[in-house]
């Protein structure tokens, strides 16, 4: 079914259980498309022309499609409440420790994501404003003694296989939007908040 949606390959420990929730929920989807069809085309049939001559100007007097309706509302609370909510749950947890993950920030401009990593190190150098150039379009501080060994991409992100790997997104002008298709993942980056 993934391949039929169209889902990419899966390169994270939770990407699994999206995709499972993405089929169920595809699953119901098609049910209730058939559902309301089905009721739709019943109500072609039984309130068709000849079957009903006269205009009824008080109009319906029993209460089952508001019972209908109710039941659709109850049916989608409890796919948001069962299914959603407790998967979003699961995404929302504690960080891994720094000391065992890759820890990148990450730095969102006009069209272009920038990646800084610290070097062997493991510290991140200092960043300030005043510091942004043509060359420097981070800011980061050179002559730091954290940041004379750090390493800055443009629109190039590395991380390694099988450790876990924590993003802190900034952005240095308007909302941005860090989609990562194959490991399920997906974030704005918001100015002011990292």
């Amino acid at each position: 079914m993934g391949e039929l949606l169209g889902l990419p390959i899966q390169a994270s420990a939770h990407a699994q259980e999206i995709d499972s929730m993405i089929i169920v929920i595809h699953y119901l989807m098609f049910l209730l498309f058939v559902g309301w069809g089905i009721y739709f085309v019943w109500v072609l049939f039984r309130f068709r022309a000849s079957a009903n001559p006269i205009a009824d100007y008080t109009g319906v007097t029993s209460h089952t499609s508001s019972y209908i309706d109710v039941a659709v509302v109850v049916i989608e609370a409890v796919i948001l409440v069962g299914f959603a909510i407790p998967a979003w749950a699961d995404r929302v947890n504690e960080l891994p420790p720094e000391g065992e993950s890759t820890v990148i920030h990450m730095i969102a401009k006009q069209f272009e994501w920038h990646s800084h990593y610290p070097g062997p190190d493991g510290r991140f150098g200092r960043r300030d404003i005043s510091l942004i150039t043509p060359t420097n379009a981070i800011g980061l501080d050179r002559k730091d003694p954290n940041g004379a060994d750090d390493i800055a991409t443009v629109n190039q992100m590395n991380i390694p296989v099988n450790k876990p790997v924590i993003l802190y997104l900034s952005t240095m002008d308007v909302i941005h939007s860090l989609g990562i298709a194959e490991m399920r993942v997906k974030q704005d980056a918001i100015p002011g908040l990292e």
